[in-house]
């Protein structure tokens, strides 16, 4: 399995499998109070980014952050967005 490295404007070396999912994002707005809910989802929800309720973060799509928003789903409304 050969991968191929692109060298982008003289200053990093990224893997261009990486280079191409990182054009999606993903919008993340916490919508519903984690209060009554147990620690590790309110551990989840901070780390996502979020500290205020109605608040909205975007973070680059991946493995890891789908796991915690699916852990999260029914506080945090989500949208995707390609740039």
């Amino acid at each position: 399995m050969s991968v191929e490295i692109v060298v982008v404007a003289g200053l990093h070396v990224v893997d261009k499998r990486r280079w191409e999912k990182k054009m999606t994002k993903l919008r993340v707005k916490w919508v519903k109070s984690a209060i009554g809910y147990s620690k590790d989802q309110k551990a989840t929800i901070r780390a996502l980014g979020l500290r205020k309720l109605q608040q909205t973060v975007e973070h680059e799509d991946n493995p890891a952050l789908r796991g915690m928003i699916r852990k999260v789903n029914h506080l945090v409304k989500i949208e995707e967005v390609v740039s």
